[in-house]
């Protein structure tokens, strides 16, 4: 991007969002976030607004896919940014809906992505999708990771931890598998289930619910797995992203079995608890959290796991220092000066 030195620093931002209409969903707490941390940070250098402005701004950045914003985007002659969370590929293996909608609504997204000027990726593995998929052009992608606040997930003291747990039915001496997201098939509830029923010595709670109802995938199998629990499961529906920080402290261990993500924000808020982390080994996991944390393919292999984790210190120690270290990767000083550097060049200044 060629970056032109002006006088006036002080950018004026537009954000287009809807992502905390929907409760228990990454969008939106990814979103969250990043007004967060232009919020602490960005005082003297951002002026920003929501839904509203997009013509008199000096950049547009649309956050979720909505019409509204689609017709604000295409209102607009502000540079424009748009958040890409998901591909049509993704959409059709976790949404179901008839097949004539979901050809026009797959359509829809991709026109969505490039009414706008610029791409924002939160995976460096999504440009290439981007690209050699889709058709997208290199240079308008730009790929700035997501990252959650220590003010809001930070490791709590042993008492704090111990109320928590109390709070739950979790006694002293259980070992607690934790994982956090929506419940539905492609994010490994299934799985996770089926693990916790080969381990009744383990302890297992599950924060997420249908936040999309019906359309989730698996949708009236997870229904009808949900009636038949284990003693040792607890699924205990959307939780406020504030008291996720005390279930992370609570757990022993984060155990999230996903099929498909891209850069989960529950991963994030797990590591800045240094929490240990227990992931299915995914592709889009090697670029951004490759060697820091205990990786498994199979139900069999996550229950080896889940013993070596909470019988071999040493390496439960390893893998809470590995979770530490991501979260100093990903920290709010450093993802802020990507921000200002982006939207700057964005608006053709310089940051």
């Amino acid at each position: 991007m060629d970056i032109q030195t002006v006088k006036d620093k002080k950018l004026k931002l537009t954000m287009l969002s809807a992502a905390d209409s929907v409760k228990g969903q990454g969008v939106g707490s990814a979103y969250t976030e990043l007004m967060r941390l232009l919020d602490r940070l960005g005082q003297d250098d951002f002026d920003i607004s929501v839904n509203k402005g997009a013509k008199k701004c000096d950049v547009v950045h649309a956050h979720t896919i909505g019409l509204g914003s689609y017709l604000r985007l295409r209102g607009t002659r502000s540079p424009s940014v748009v958040s890409v969370h998901f591909t049509p590929d993704m959409i059709s293996k976790s949404v179901r809906m008839p097949k004539p909608f979901m050809s026009i609504f797959l359509k829809y997204i991709l026109r969505f992505y490039r009414s706008a000027d610029y791409v924002h990726v939160v995976n460096p593995d999504l440009r290439k999708a981007l690209t050699e998929e889709y058709g997208f052009s290199a240079e308008k992608i730009h790929y700035i990771p997501n990252f959650v606040a220590k003010s809001q997930f930070f490791p709590m003291t042993d008492d704090e931890r111990a109320e928590v747990r109390k709070k739950y039915g979790i006694k002293d001496n259980d070992f607690l598998c934790f994982a956090s997201g929506q419940t539905r098939a492609g994010k490994g509830v299934h799985d996770f289930v089926a693990v916790a029923k080969e381990m009744p010595d383990v302890k297992f709670i599950w924060a997420g619910g249908f936040s999309f109802g019906p359309a989730a995938d698996g949708y009236n199998e997870t229904k009808e797995m949900l009636k038949n629990l284990p003693d040792n499961v607890q699924f205990i529906g959307i939780v406020p992203r504030d008291d996720i920080n005390g279930l992370l402290n609570a757990a022993d261990l984060f155990f999230f079995p996903s099929y498909q993500e891209l850069f989960p924000m529950s991963i994030l808020e797990a590591a800045s608890t240094n929490t240990p982390l227990l992931l299915r080994n995914l592709p889009e996991y090697q670029n951004i959290l490759a060697g820091y944390f205990y990786s498994a393919e199979t139900n069999e292999e996550f229950i080896e796991g889940i013993k070596k984790i909470r019988d071999d210190k040493q390496l439960y120690d390893e893998l809470v220092k590995k979770s530490a270290e991501v979260s100093a990767q990903y920290s709010e000083e450093r993802t802020y000066e990507l921000w200002k550097e982006f939207y700057s060049a964005c608006a053709g200044r310089e940051a």
